[in-house]
């Protein structure tokens, strides 16, 4: 599901502007259903996989921060 996660998360970039951002939970709800709620620390950790591979960068206050270490709301964009 991790996977998809990724995927969905690519998938829902794509279909935004260029520069424009997703919450997690958006993937989440996409992927998990009515149980998204289960789903939002695996999208956390896929975006975090994703800013590894270098696919996206996570914001908060329109600011990119180290997933690894950024707690409360984030937001996930692609690479510029």
């Amino acid at each position: 599901m991790d996977i998809d996660l990724e995927a969905t998360i690519l998938e829902l970039l794509g279909q935004r502007a260029a520069g424009a951002t997703i919450c997690p939970s958006e993937a989440a709800r996409a992927v998990g259903g009515h149980d998204w709620r289960k789903q939002m620390e695996p999208a956390r950790q896929a975006a975090r996989r994703l800013v590894a591979a270098g696919e996206v960068e996570v914001t908060q206050g329109g600011r990119v921060v180290d997933p690894s270490t950024a707690t409360g709301p984030i937001r996930i964009r692609r690479t510029r």
